[in-house]
């Protein structure tokens, strides 16, 4: 079942696609730099890389902002809040915060893919406090703990 979500290409996007699948079994589309001129990214900075694009999620949706697995293998390019939230209600620019995490200055050019959006259905939840949880095999180990023999 495909999901219509509105979107709205601003002045300085008009002439970029939308944010479309690469392939028949994408789970992300991806996101094209919105730069008036080309950005440079130094060595271990990172900027706000904009889109051109505002979106109307439906109510009950969000989107993730992701890194592409080229640009990060390539690059050494991330998405530096992973994954950023786009939410329902937030009707802004849609805006990409690039690290390069490389050893050479990073060049984005207006059009380049920076990042893959995937928009999910979400659940909110209630918290119930309580004085005690549920035990389980694992209990609180954590943070590798179970890689350990």
């Amino acid at each position: 079942m495909n999901i219509k979500v509105q979107v709205k290409r601003l002045e300085h996007g008009k002439d970029l696609p939308l944010p479309k699948y690469m392939s028949d079994h994408a789970a992300g589309m991806d996101l094209y730099a919105a730069v008036t001129e080309e950005v440079i990214i130094e060595s271990g900075g990172w900027k706000l890389v904009p889109t051109g694009l505002a979106i109307a999620l439906p109510e009950g949706y969000e989107a993730q902002v992701r890194p592409r697995s080229g640009l990060a293998l390539k690059q050494g390019v991330s998405v530096l809040n992973t994954p950023g939230t786009v939410d329902a209600d937030y009707r802004g620019e849609v805006g990409v915060i690039l690290m390069n995490h490389s050893k050479q200055n990073l060049t984005i050019k207006r059009g380049d893919r920076i990042a893959q959006m995937i928009v999910n259905k979400i659940e909110r939840i209630e918290f119930e406090e309580v004085s005690d949880l549920s035990v389980t095999d694992r209990g609180a180990g954590g943070f590798g703990h179970t890689g350990e023999k």
